[in-house]
């Protein structure tokens, strides 16, 4: 059964590729190679023994994507990665992020809409829930007024795709709102690289040990929460890439009661900056230069799953503990850098 994996290079892509691979699916992707470098492909094949197809093609692009499909008639479902996601640059770029996360969105529901029957994965993120007013989050949160660009695609994306759905008898598709994914495979052959200065957490911890940053800013220690810093939910990007092949799973044997569902994807347990601090202290044995600076505009103040839904619906549970996470992102940073 062949799926297409778009941004399937990237971080959380990689990862869904192998995964995917190990349960028998032959996989093609989509990259542009914008935000990733082609020597994935190398990570996945020592993994997995398969090199998977792969097509640089801009999704924005629309004579490209219809060209695809046509080449591809046999594609059976799409696991949809492929987005900007750098929330500051979204605030100073809204245009290209709403061409980029909903245009090459729209491309692709076009050609779904073509076939007798699809199943479609979408990732979309716990922002849309904003600073939610109970905890954990259940998927019956409200969504909140976006406090970006970028978050306005992810809700938007949803709405697109739930629309679409409601007219379109032979699409499925599920949304997935994940939360912090950080870590890397054990092998050490795939993992997070960010392009330039980090925006996340974790590779900006694991680049400071490294001496590579010199100091990490923890941006608040005066938040309503036991330490005083914010709250995320921190999975296991391996967790995370399983739950993408059980939801697609759901689909393809028509499992879904409904054409469109959505379903958080965390740990169910939030951990605070300074308790993310301190794993990487105990796991790599070193200490952390880090400086308490004032607040950064725009983060809230918690956010962590319910997972509930997740659990006994798709039968996914997250299993790895924060310390493994961060082994393996600390694992795979030290392997970068003596490559």
């Amino acid at each position: 059964m062949k799926i297409l994996v778009t941004g399937g290079l990237g971080f959380i892509g990689s990862h869904t590729v192998v995964e995917l691979q190990h349960e028998g699916f032959e996989v093609v992707i989509i990259d542009d190679c914008s935000n990733a470098d082609v020597k994935v492909l190398e990570g996945i094949k020592a993994i997995t023994g398969k090199q998977p197809v792969f097509e640089k093609i801009d999704l924005r692009n629309k004579p490209m994507v219809e060209a695809f499909f046509v080449r591809h008639q046999d594609i059976e479902g799409v696991i949809h990665f492929a987005a900007s996601k750098a929330v500051g640059e979204s605030v100073e770029k809204p245009l290209l992020y709403y061409e980029n996360n909903l245009g090459t969105l729209v491309y692709i529901l076009q050609e779904l809409s073509k076939k007798e029957r699809a199943s479609f994965i979408f990732s979309s993120s716990c922002t849309v829930y904003g600073q939610a007013d109970e905890m954990p989050i259940t998927e019956d949160a409200p969504v909140k007024a976006a406090e970006s660009p970028y978050g306005n695609t992810k809700q938007m994306g949803e709405e697109i795709i739930a629309d679409t759905c409601k007219v379109t008898q032979g699409l499925n598709a599920i949304a997935l709102r994940y939360f912090n994914p950080m870590g890397a495979h054990p092998s050490v052959e795939i993992g997070e690289l960010p392009i330039g200065v980090p925006q996340n957490l974790v590779p900006f911890i694991t680049q400071t040990g490294m001496g590579i940053r010199e100091q990490l800013s923890v941006f608040g220690d005066d938040y309503p929460t036991a330490d005083g810093t914010c709250i995320r939910d921190y999975i296991h990007v391996v967790d995370l890439a399983k739950a993408h092949v059980v939801a697609l799973q759901r689909l393809l044997n028509a499992k879904n009661e409904e054409n469109y569902e959505v379903f958080n994807v965390g740990t169910g347990k939030g951990s605070s900056v300074l308790e993310v601090i301190q794993s990487f202290e105990r796991v790599s044995g070193e200490k952390l230069n880090y400086k308490i600076v004032d607040r950064r505009a725009g983060d809230i103040v918690s956010a962590y799953a319910n997972t509930k839904k997740a659990n006994e619906v798709l039968g996914w549970t997250a299993k790895s503990t924060l310390d493994e996470a961060m082994k393996s992102a600390w694992d795979w940073e030290k392997k970068v850098r003596k490559s």
